[in-house]
């Protein structure tokens, strides 16, 4: 089973808001999902973005892969360089 850290879309029209989700790549976007890892807000200025840094650092440990707008979201957050970090320490 492939895993991805991908964005669920909640929200009503014209207001969305995201669910940063570990989900089986087979999935629909908006399905069944394993884990909820946090959550993104581009509606509020400046965006709102909370991650649960253990949760997401567990999943990218066990080889799941994150989308390319999950990936910025981490890289904004600093847990691509402590994911990479901890890494190297191996």
């Amino acid at each position: 089973m492939a895993v991805k850290l991908r964005l669920k879309r909640m929200g009503s029209k014209q207001r969305p808001f995201y669910r940063i989700v570990a989900a089986d790549s087979r999935a629909p976007r908006d399905g069944r999902f394993i884990e909820t890892v946090g959550t993104y807000d581009p509606i509020k200025k400046p965006a709102e973005i909370k991650i649960d840094e253990e949760i997401a650092m567990k999943w990218l440990k066990n080889g799941a892969q994150p989308t390319e707008t999950v990936k910025s979201l981490f890289k904004t957050q600093g847990i691509n360089k402590k994911f990479a970090d901890s890494k190297k320490t191996k």
